[in-house]
């Protein structure tokens, strides 16, 4: 029988989280495991984990790395409350744990290294993108929420790098997804993902405050239902709004869109009224662009609507008057990245899982990338000491010693990698229709470390 650890009328029902919770979000194996190397004298011997992804999702021919920056503030906040220590003694699944184990906690933070690419690189499957070097413990210990924080804004930054990319350099492209974000932190999480990745604002209020950014919206059809119903017509709604937010789009659709469209147009044409943008969230955007464009030529037309990058490719190739367009459910939800955290290295001894399907190469590895004629023309997977691969290396020393090595990098910054990344590659590497990966190769040195420890765990 479960029983409550808190009784419910003590208990915080609220389930919001500060910075100082995360120290708790983690799987209890990870508890578990950290005071069973303290038990057998191993919780302070060094160990390496990498981050990889086995396998793209599908019809994606590359990522885009985010979320290391959170990755790097939760490692440099890392220490356990006297309460979060109390809560794990009062559950009394840790009654058969060494007593050092609760002094371990009292006195821990995190003191190990962060080796990772840059946030807005392009990496591939089976590349590791971010290695921890800790004590055992704490590199165990961490693994949940660097998993939880890179899986999903890698996924975030990789759909919004790639619509960037269909929608142009010249399209408006807003992050419409906190309604269908996983959790109030993952709306955040989204919107950040997605800025970094190039789009250019969200409607999401408190993301834009925390980031600095100008929030962008319109209005909704419930505005115009409203108004329509207590003023009288669908016109009333429109100049109601625009009498407050003369700039912002209108949306037409709640009824008929062209006959919405060709009021304002009389109105306009008459001097009565400047309609600087329309909205549409429904209907055939193509034939219906096209048909307020004739109406309204001054007009920018902004489109939403479940749009995903296949979708917006179509209404490009479609030959469309769209000016700009608001993403919301397809790129906040959708195929996960499935990153995984593993054991390559302990205490300098190279070790490797061989789970069929699920094999990682042993040893520390550095990504190793070569170009041609500025495109990225294939990666080399080698040891962090390798000097066969030759290219540029991918990952790089971010925190040493449990301190930040560099000032966090501004939206900006991570947003022009982004694209400069995204536009190194291949175009079948881009495509949004058939892509195919960039070609890995693994470096002579890695082949036979792979061999080595392959042999040497099967002899044991």
């Amino acid at each position: 029988m479960l029983e409550l650890v808190t009784p419910p009328e003590v208990a915080d029902q609220s389930l919001n989280l500060s910075a100082s919770d995360y120290n708790l979000l983690t799987d209890l194996y990870q508890a578990t495991m950290s005071a069973c190397y303290l038990n057998e004298n191993l919780a302070e011997i060094p160990a390496s984990f990498e981050l990889t992804v086995r396998r793209l999702p599908d019809k994606f021919g590359y990522l885009v790395a985010m979320g290391l920056a959170q990755v790097l503030d939760y490692l440099q906040n890392l220490k356990f409350t006297a309460r979060q220590i109390q809560y794990l003694q009062e559950t009394d699944l840790f009654s058969h744990a060494p007593t050092q184990f609760w002094r371990m906690l009292e006195e821990g933070k995190f003191t190990g290294d962060v080796w990772a690419v840059p946030e807005g690189t392009t990496i591939f499957a089976n590349e590791p993108f971010l290695r921890i070097e800790a004590p055992l413990w704490q590199a165990q210990w961490v693994e949940t929420f660097i998993l939880n924080t890179i899986n999903y804004q890698t996924l975030i930054a990789t759909r919004a790098a790639r619509l960037r990319d269909v929608a142009g350099p010249d399209a408006t492209v807003l992050e419409f997804g906190t309604r269908r974000a996983f959790g109030p932190q993952a709306s955040v999480w989204a919107a950040r993902a997605a800025l970094a990745a190039g789009l250019n604002a969200t409607s999401n209020v408190l993301a834009a405050q925390l980031l600095g950014r100008q929030p962008s919206g319109t209005m909704a059809h419930a505005l115009v239902m409203a108004m329509t119903a207590t003023q009288g017509t669908e016109l009333q709604a429109f100049t109601a709004f625009h009498r407050t937010f003369p700039q912002a789009a209108l949306l037409i659709d709640t009824y008929d869109t062209l006959a919405a469209a060709q009021t304002l147009a009389e109105k306009v044409n008459a001097g009565e009224l400047e309609v600087p943008a329309i909205r549409l969230d429904s209907g055939d955007l193509v034939e219906l662009s096209q048909q307020i464009h004739q109406l309204l030529p001054e007009a920018k037309i902004v489109v939403s609507g479940d749009l995903d990058e296949p979708e917006i490719l179509r209404l490009r190739q479609a030959g469309t008057h769209i000016h700009g367009y608001g993403v919301g459910t397809k790129l906040v939800t959708g195929s996960p990245v499935n990153g995984v955290y593993k054991l390559v290295d302990i205490d300098g001894k190279p070790v490797m899982k061989e789970a069929n399907g699920k094999i990682t190469y042993p040893g520390r590895k550095q990504i190793f990338r070569q170009f041609h004629h500025g495109h990225v023309s294939q990666d080399h997977l080698g040891l962090v000491n390798d000097s066969a691969p030759g290219g540029q290396p991918l990952l790089q020393l971010m925190m040493k010693a449990g301190q930040r090595l560099k000032t966090p990098e501004s939206l900006e910054t991570i947003a022009q990698r982004t694209l400069d990344s995204v536009q190194s590659l291949p175009a079948d590497v881009r495509s949004v229709v058939n892509p195919v990966s960039l070609p890995m190769q693994l470096s002579t040195d890695l082949q036979a470390l792979t061999a080595a420890t392959r042999r040497t765990s099967k002899a044991a």
